[in-house]
């Protein structure tokens, strides 16, 4: 009798790949997050600074393996790539598209790479209403924020920031 749960989807009978990169990449996003306490992990601002993170992990892995010895030492290279003046999301469509290219020359498809993509498209699609920090004078604070001006914006220019804030705070 065939063991069904042994049978990967493409008929190899190998084990189906587990895109451990990846989930090991929103493990320490996830973590950032929560040791910051910067919003409640149910919020959709939460999920933006997550996948915004991890994609900075994710990608920024030029060696293709996340080691858990490295997280402390690789801090400030998140922060430089979050940071507010550089082009993060220039950066992130470059590198997908490179591991991309890599994967489809390598034959193998990447599950990993896969997850990534997925969280760029919902980080690129999906819209939060944010407070509007263009519409004040000086870039200062907003007094009585909640009244203040509020716009649609794409769920990576909320995420980046918050991510970028609980690197600060770890």
């Amino acid at each position: 009798m065939l063991d069904r749960g042994r049978q990967s989807t493409d008929g190899t009978g190998g084990a189906p790949a587990v895109p451990m990169a990846w989930f090991y990449a929103e493990y320490i996003a996830d973590e950032l997050l929560r040791t910051g306490d910067l919003m409640p992990p149910t919020s959709f601002e939460f999920r933006a600074g997550r996948d915004a993170l991890a994609l900075t992990v994710f990608l920024s892995d030029t060696d293709g393996e996340l080691s858990g010895i490295r997280v402390v030492s690789q801090l400030e290279t998140w922060l430089s790539l979050t940071a507010y003046d550089q082009p993060w999301q220039d950066w992130v469509r470059e590198r997908l598209a490179q591991l991309a290219a890599a994967s489809i020359a390598s034959g193998a498809s990447s599950p990993d790479l896969d997850l990534a993509a997925e969280a760029w498209r919902w980080l690129q699609e999906t819209e939060l209403l944010a407070p509007d920090l263009d519409a004040v004078p000086g870039g200062g604070p907003v007094v009585g924020e909640e009244d203040g001006p509020k716009v649609w914006t794409p769920a990576w220019r909320l995420g980046l920031p918050l991510g970028h804030l609980a690197i600060h705070l770890f």
